[in-house]
């Protein structure tokens, strides 16, 4: 994969159009024994924000609350398999009860979970990424497996895609 990085100016478009037909992170956090711990949640979001923050919605008795108020330190992570797209990212956490917050994030979406976004268990995690990198290969199989074969006969490293980190 060939690496680079992106124009500060590109970094969030850039990232938002990886992210958003994902939705669905993993949420790492360290525990209070000091072992990771990830969990899947759902990237409330409908734009990037300017400072680069994510948002979550989770339940105020949840152990990733307990996590993130002892140490805000995070990675999420993304994962489109089908179109050969991971994306690892880090920051830090704050839970925040902002009633602005929660009513412009939530959608009908959240009901299965939630009674709307006055329901008393509802919080809200905000991550303000600080680093983030993806790795992209937009061709098909056949074409990746191709230049892994030319690469083998041919004794030069393969290519198969692309390895960006973004300045946020």
């Amino acid at each position: 994969m060939t690496a680079h990085n992106a124009h500060p100016d590109d970094a969030h478009e850039q990232l938002w159009e990886r992210i958003a037909p994902v939705r669905f992170a993993m949420f790492t956090t360290r525990s209070r024994d000091g072992s990771l711990r990830s969990r899947p949640l759902t990237t409330q979001n409908k734009a990037l924000e300017a400072d680069a923050t994510l948002w979550f919605f989770v339940d105020r008795s949840s152990d990733v609350v307990a996590d993130v108020e002892e140490d805000g330190i995070v990675h999420v992570a993304y994962a489109h398999p089908d179109k050969q797209l991971y994306v690892s990212l880090s920051g830090v956490a704050r839970c925040t009860d902002d009633a602005g917050i929660k009513q412009r994030l939530w959608s009908t979406m959240d009901k299965p979970w939630f009674d709307g976004p006055e329901d008393p268990r509802l919080t809200v995690i905000g991550v303000r990424l600080d680093r983030a990198e993806y790795w992209d290969a937009p061709s098909s199989k056949m074409v990746q497996l191709f230049a892994m074969a030319k690469a083998a006969i041919t004794g030069e490293r393969a290519h198969p895609g692309e390895h960006t980190k973004l300045s946020l």
